[in-house]
């Protein structure tokens, strides 16, 4: 659930919070550039990475003055005036000391409240971040002053709002047009173009280098060495200048940790904070496999044009949404016209499945889908393994509007209100042996 949204008061602006979790040791979130807190939760990426430290900590999450939810500013906030709101949050949310997790630009603030208010910093954790951000004879690892603003009057400044962002901060996800548009819609509303352009500029003068040595709490730095925003050589340096420093460096190019393999970083956290390394998450579960597709998919959109076939398929997404989340189930990824999901239990497999058979001819369109119940291995938030292969296999066989299921999900189901009957017993493409399949029927 999306926790209340609060307000703390700080040299007359109002600051907005969250605060969720239910773990002992208060940790605050110092966001990456620009901020929403709101839509963060709208991103199963996101919402599932913060989800997870609330397993483990009492989570104050807040967007700086001037961005997302919080009061508009006439132009980009100090450090000292960041760290002044950050101070106002933790009062507001009664915490006398958290740790601080500082992410990319965020732990830039972080680093010099660690060393301002010791006394209110429990320890230090810094992912994707830096000291200074662009090049110094004694610096190198990053790009000249010069550079980094043709970077952004160039590349990031026209194209604010399109989620063009995606390529740099989040390249495994460039290729998916769904995260690109959510990337642009987070853009629009956490900052304005104007406003990109005032932080990027106080980005650029920030150097906190001088800062490193006085900071005297527990500190973990963390990074992704193909990281493209930050380079990781910046993070193993930033380590060295503070005194007792762990450094964690990661593979993976994705500059938020949310992004890719969320994972390590989650569990370093974990550890970091509460002294426990938490057990692995499970490689392999039994879950009911659940593949739609559009019947005569090509055929239509040939005859409908593109444009109307773009805006049928949002239509068929947002359907298949809608009862994927009324029945409890995971959507793993889109196959074009189809969807791959994930349920903990067949029966409400069976009736999403359904209710999403029998929703279609609203649109004028038929699906056939298919149904499985074995073990899967996860693979990040993806899933493989022959109980997937059966399931798309078993899909293929379905006719328009019918629902086809193995003798695992009926045996499973046994006792539910979902009926089943026989459909005969088939072979599987690429799969051993002869498999009894059955129509599903979900009473109304």
């Amino acid at each position: 659930m999306r926790p209340e949204t609060r307000y703390a008061t700080s040299d007359g602006f109002s600051i907005a919070y969250q605060v969720f979790g239910e773990g002992k040791a208060d940790l605050v979130l110092a966001s990456p550039f620009v901020s929403h807190l709101d839509l963060m939760w709208e991103s199963p990426a996101q919402s599932g990475f913060l989800e997870r430290l609330g397993s483990f900590a009492r989570v104050i999450a807040f967007d700086r003055r001037g961005v997302g939810l919080s009061d508009p500013a006439g132009g980009a906030p100090t450090l000292e005036q960041r760290m002044e709101d950050l101070r106002a949050v933790m009062d507001a949310a009664g915490s006398e000391r958290a740790a601080l997790l500082g992410m990319s630009e965020g732990g830039t603030m972080c680093m010099l409240f660690a060393a301002t208010y010791p006394e209110r910093t429990s320890s230090l954790l810094l992912w994707g971040a830096m000291a200074r951000s662009t090049a110094a004879p004694d610096y190198p690892w990053a790009p000249t002053r010069e550079d980094a603003l043709a970077s952004q009057q160039e590349l990031i400044g026209p194209l604010w709002g399109q989620g063009a962002t995606l390529d740099i901060f989040s390249p495994s996800l460039a290729e998916d047009p769904r995260a690109r548009e959510f990337q642009g819609r987070f853009e629009r509303q956490a900052a304005s173009p104007m406003r990109l352009q005032q932080l990027f500029e106080m980005f650029l003068d920030a150097d906190v280098r001088d800062v490193l040595p006085l900071i005297g709490v527990p500190t973990l730095v963390m990074h992704r060495r193909g990281d493209r925003a930050v380079n990781y050589r910046a993070a193993r340096w930033l380590a060295e200048q503070i005194e007792g420093a762990r450094y964690l460096e990661l593979e993976g190019e994705d500059h938020f940790p949310w992004v890719g393999d969320s994972e390590p970083p989650l569990a370093a956290i974990e550890e970091f904070l509460t002294g426990v390394r938490p057990a692995p998450a499970p490689e392999r579960v039994l879950a009911t496999v659940l593949f739609t597709d559009i019947v005569d998919s090509t055929r239509l959109a040939t005859e409908i044009g593109d444009r109307r076939w773009r805006e049928l398929l949002e239509r068929h997404h947002g359907l298949v949404r809608e009862q994927l989340e009324r029945c409890g189930g995971r959507e793993v990824k889109t196959t074009g016209d189809g969807f791959l999901a994930v349920f903990d239990g067949p029966t409400r497999a069976a009736e999403c499945a359904g209710a999403i058979a029998e929703r279609m001819p609203d649109l004028g369109i038929e699906v056939r889908a298919g149904l499985h119940t074995g073990e899967v291995e996860l693979i990040g938030s993806d899933v493989g393994g022959i109980a997937v292969h059966v399931a798309a296999r078993v899909a293929a066989l379905a006719g328009p509007g019918e629902v086809l299921a193995s003798r695992t999900v009926r045996d499973l189901a046994a006792g539910s209100a979902v009926e089943f009957a026989e459909f005969g017993r088939r072979e599987l493409k690429g799969v051993p042996g002869e498999w009894d399949l059955y129509r599903v029927a979900v009473p109304a």
